[in-house]
């Protein structure tokens, strides 16, 4: 091989690993989080776990991806040990399913149905929809991610037919064939293996390459076995490194990976070579082609998983001596929603954001526990409410700056459109939650004034401020509702209600300012009730932001007609008429 054919293999391989990148990106954000979200749920039974397991790696086309999912769900809690188990050994039956549509590229046949599965036929074409697909779409829509799937599919294919010819002439080249033959001692060849698929973490482009490099017709089946035994061992790297720094039962799930390919090549290599040492094969000499590496590859992955299977408890076992409890400080606890919201799935943009969207959920929850035990402290003081409002109001600002953080991460990714919204709608969202508790506690704690003072409001101000609270405590779970369902229905009728708790907030500072004329309410009460008042104003201020947010995000999928825009409220009928019927329900008395 010259120069020039060194530089066309390394063309190759570099289309060859880009392809297969872009493919397998656009499945996984094609999925758009559904896969993540089958896992999660469907994992209680092992054997339905391992098919789970192979299904989605046979779809992203990544055993390495599926594994270090597996770890984040292990990591935050999501997913229990045992259930890692069965996807793991799921995972490497899936990834045989790309080494199949690799070996098409060896078809050579005179019959045109055959000649029309190699991928040499049918890949222009799909480059040319691919292509279409890209140009003539929105940018971050479904059409474009077909599109780059398709054209990732076709550049791999591509890669792969440009290295195999790049190849070719190694076949009468003795210092290549010789240092094959090398490899096919059984150490040397796992430790090659291992080597290679480490580097580029992933086992399916490792044995993409050994299928090109068979294309010569130099590689036979003694040297291949070996290498494949390696490449197994060496994909369980990229599970390793993402461990690192996770939680104990997060390492205990990687090292089962680790575990699971180690004693399954052990056993298979011992069977092999043990078998061979009393009956010789005689096929180990003969050369194999890409269709070869698909069989010996699916043979031992298929029957790792099923040897092992029965075993699976010993496996966590195993993990669970490797990385003790010990007696090191146990992590710190952090609420199971924010726990959920590991970095490794930053790489599944869909399924991290509705990791996000719960936390807010839940976020959105607390919020409205502060305010209706602020709005209970107004009627009875109590110390244990205080302390809980507090409580609430910190734990709020932990969901505020956890949510925050992983979603300006998040905002760096390719996200399609409705990922996009979303992103939006929860920026939007948790600083106004945020700043909801915050007004929980300047309500509560103008109430501790009062209490410390000895100060109280006029029965009729009483009655005033119950009749507000009682408006407040309705949009509050109104807003709350809505950003729960992204219900663009309902949204619209937050703003009217907004504005008649403007009204009731106006009408009772003037029926206070008279209550002070006449000496009903003192002044050092009255100060308090002007700063409660205002805390509510607020507050249903905040609610009107979350749902217009809501709104003006998602308003360009609407009919302008099926919304209320809230900068022309005044003037829109829908507006007036929600308005006016709200009007006549929050009276004050």
């Amino acid at each position: 091989m010259d120069i020039f054919g060194i530089l066309t293999m390394i063309g190759g391989l570099s289309l060859f690993l880009y392809g297969m990148h872009t493919m397998g990106e656009g499945l996984v954000m094609l999925s758009g989080g559904k896969l993540e979200r089958i896992l999660e749920k469907l994992t209680k039974n092992r054997l339905m776990a391992l098919l789970l397991g192979a299904f989605v790696t046979a779809v992203i086309q990544s055993s390495s991806a599926t594994t270090v999912m597996v770890v984040g769900f292990v990591n935050s809690g999501i997913m229990k040990l045992t259930q890692a188990v069965g996807i793991i050994m799921g995972a490497n039956v899936g990834t045989t399913i790309t080494s199949w549509i690799l070996s098409l590229t060896g078809l050579s046949s005179e019959n045109l149905f055959i000649s029309l599965l190699k991928p040499s036929s049918f890949t222009p074409l799909l480059a040319g929809i691919g292509i279409i697909c890209i140009m003539s779409a929105k940018n971050g829509t479904k059409k474009e991610t077909v599109g780059n799937i398709l054209l990732g599919f076709a550049i791999l294919m591509f890669g792969m037919e440009t290295m195999s010819d790049a190849v070719a002439p190694l076949k009468d080249n003795e210092g290549f064939v010789g240092m094959l033959t090398m490899f096919s001692n059984p150490f040397l060849g796992l430790l090659a293996g291992a080597v290679l698929t480490a580097v580029i973490q992933s086992s399916s482009a490792s044995v993409g390459i050994l299928q090109a490099l068979c294309m010569s017709g130099a590689v036979n089946f003694g040297t291949a076995i070996p290498i494949i035994m390696g490449q197994n061992i060496g994909t369980c790297v990229t599970a390793m490194i993402s461990s690192v720094g996770a939680t104990k039962n997060a390492k205990r799930a990687a090292f089962i990976h680790l575990y699971f390919n180690l004693i399954g090549t052990l056993i298979f290599l011992t069977t092999f070579y043990g078998i061979h040492a009393i009956i010789p094969w005689t096929f180990l000499d003969q050369s194999v082609g890409a269709a070869g590496i698909a069989v010996i590859h699916s043979l031992f992955n298929v029957g790792c998983a099923v040897i092992l299977f029965p075993f699976g408890n010993l496996l966590v076992k195993l993990a669970t001596i490797t990385v003790k409890d010990g007696s090191t400080k146990e992590e710190k606890e952090r609420p199971a929603e924010l726990a959920a919201m590991d970095e490794r799935f930053l790489e599944t943009p869909s399924f991290a954001l509705m990791l996000c969207k719960k936390a807010a959920i839940k976020m959105a929850e607390h919020t409205r526990e502060s305010i209706l035990l602020a709005i209970e402290i107004a009627h009875e003081y109590s110390e244990e409410r205080m302390n809980e409002v507090i409580r609430l109001e910190e734990l709020v600002d932990v969901y505020e700056d956890s949510i925050g953080t992983y979603l300006v991460k998040l905002a760096g990714r390719d996200l399609g459109k409705r990922d996009s919204h979303l992103l939006s709608i929860l920026l939007h969202s948790i600083s106004d939650f945020e700043r909801i508790s915050d007004h929980a506690i300047n309500i509560s704690e103008a109430f501790k004034k009062m209490q410390d003072q000895g100060l109280t409001f006029s029965s009729q101000g009483k009655e005033e401020l119950a009749a507000l609270g009682n408006a407040l405590r309705d949009i509050m779970q109104m807003t709350e509702s809505v950003f729960e369902a992204e219900d663009l229905t309902n949204a619209v009728n937050v703003e009217p209600l907004e504005e008649v708790i403007d009204d009731l907030v106006m009408e009772m500072k003037q029926r206070h300012i008279h209550r002070l004329r006449v000496g009903e309410c003192s002044m050092e009460a009255g100060i308090l009730l002007e700063d409660i008042m205002t805390n509510y104003e607020r507050v249903s201020d905040h609610c009107s932001n979350v749902a217009a947010a809501l709104i003006e995000i998602q308003s360009d999928e609407l009919e302008m007609h099926q919304y209320v825009d809230v900068k022309v409220k005044g003037s829109d009928p829908y507006f007036q008429k929600e308005y006016l019927r709200l009007k006549q329900i929050y009276i004050l008395p």
